[in-house]
């Protein structure tokens, strides 16, 4: 069976969520594609939607490449999606209530303590606290391979600051901007209300000690993180401040911003740094980029952090691997997506079939992120295969392998004409007193022929994701 593809079916006709944006594409023609292409980066660039990536030379704010052929799922797909992306956000919050307090899925063995309590994101300062509403990770990033016409599977969970979707508003304001017939022809779910179900969210989940209405704030390390575009446009876009440490203190059992009117309450903080950063008296002692205090207030009901500290541990991908047994578990429900087989070194029969099947197969770092320390054996060196096999030997915890999965390819633009791509999606789950879902995501892509590697650090791309009304 080959690589599914998100336009054609495997007779060469247009599936139905494509039929119009087939016609589009057939009625522009390849060269005005490409020169709409050039309009679009113009675009990108002088709105100043850049990231950067740490350690390298040249343009430190560089534009993630923008294909403008959007990603398109039907509206009885994205019922699946959206229902499952759901049920997982509902099941990782009671997963993380259940450590911090019984650990009765440790007790019932289904978890084995030691990925939990051994775990470097496992923070003992949360034992035994509840946050409001029992919410740990408020904004769940769930990143989504699919592999055949009704298959979607889950490749890994993102509990603590999933980015990108900046990248998913912004594709959508581009497209609708440079193509508003194509929008009129079809009948594309808005995703516009997203900033302010992220604020309502965050405003549900005021501390108990909060008594009018919730003062949100966004704390970003500041200009010189990869991600603060997004920390400032989304500050924006939802009518709240954006802080640094420096504009926060703590005094009098809560937290409060410097304003030029003076001292200002604060309720919910959205922060975008991470959790040993937080606050120097509870965690890392030298950083620069907490409040100290912070963590106290928060033990003590004056503020509420979003994502919750020790939330970590809902996505470690060690962990990644009883999220199925989760839902069965505290919802008792069956999963409506499905894991991507996974295979964890910290087993010695696991691991020994890694070992043997190492340049078929993809192994991550249990801790890593953003397509680093990742190994995709059948495009590896013989000396990379080498090296993966002394680090797994090495220190066989620390990591897990999946199949080398054929991730479905949608039509992208290309120097050598309009093309397939492996693509994946991340929609972004809010979890609040409700559990909301924007009717979208960030769909990334591989613009590398053959690869597999859609992350942005790694010269993956983006697309605009539409999902059609009923």
């Amino acid at each position: 069976m080959g690589v599914f593809e998100e336009m054609r079916a495997s007779d060469g006709s247009i599936r139905l969520p494509y039929e119009q944006v087939a016609a589009w594409l057939e009625a522009t023609g390849e060269a005005n594609l490409r020169q709409r292409q050039s309009e679009a980066e113009a675009l990108f660039r002088r709105l100043g939607i850049t990231f950067s990536v740490y350690g390298e030379g040249g343009d430190p704010e560089r534009l993630i490449p923008f294909d403008l052929i959007p990603r398109v799922f039907g509206a009885a797909e994205w019922r699946k999606l959206s229902r499952g992306v759901q049920q997982r956000a509902r099941a990782l919050n009671a997963f993380l209530y259940d450590v911090y307090h019984r650990g009765e899925i440790m007790r019932a063995g289904i978890v084995p303590e030691s990925l939990v309590y051994q775990n470097e994101a496992y923070l003992p300062e949360m034992a035994g606290f509840d946050p409001p509403g029992r919410i740990y990770s408020h904004i769940v990033g769930v990143d989504i391979v699919r592999t055949n016409d009704t298959d979607f599977q889950v490749l890994e969970d993102n509990c603590r600051t999933p980015s990108g979707v900046s990248y998913m508003l912004e594709n959508r304001e581009i497209m609708m901007r440079m193509f508003p017939r194509l929008f009129a022809a079809c009948a594309v779910d808005p995703i516009d209300e997203y900033p302010t179900m992220l604020k309502r969210t965050l405003q549900e989940v005021a501390p108990p000690a909060c008594k009018g209405e919730p003062t949100v704030v966004l704390l970003t390390p500041g200009p010189l993180n990869s991600a603060y575009y997004e920390h400032s446009f989304l500050a924006d876009l939802m009518g709240v401040e954006l802080v640094e440490s420096s504009d926060l203190f703590v005094n009098d059992g809560l937290v409060w911003m410097r304003t030029t009117r003076g001292p200002q309450r604060v309720d919910v903080i959205y922060r975008r740094i991470d959790d040993s950063y937080l606050d120097p008296l509870a965690f890392r002692p030298d950083s620069l980029l907490g409040v100290p205090g912070l963590f106290s207030v928060y033990r003590a009901g004056g503020v509420t952090l979003c994502s919750a500290p020790g939330s970590g541990i809902a996505d470690d991908k060690a962990i990644y691997v009883f999220v199925p047994e989760m839902i069965r578990f505290y919802l008792g429900e069956q999963p409506i997506l499905k894991n991507v087989q996974t295979w964890r070194c910290a087993l010695a029969e696991e691991r020994d079939h890694v070992l043997a099947n190492l340049k078929d197969l993809v192994v991550k770092q249990v801790h890593g992120s953003g397509g680093y320390g990742m190994l995709i054996g059948p495009h590896a060196t013989k000396k990379q295969l080498s090296e993966f096999r002394t680090k797994i030997l090495a220190d066989p915890d620390a990591y897990i392998a999946q199949p080398t999965l054929d991730l479905s390819s949608a039509p992208t633009v290309t120097a050598d004409g309009i093309e397939n791509r492996h693509v994946d999606f991340r929609p972004f789950c809010l979890v609040g007193k409700q559990v909301r879902l924007a009717p979208g995501g960030l769909t990334r892509v591989a613009l590398t022929k053959g690869s597999l590697v859609v992350n942005s650090s790694q010269g993956g791309g983006v697309k605009d994701t539409w999902v059609l009304s009923e």
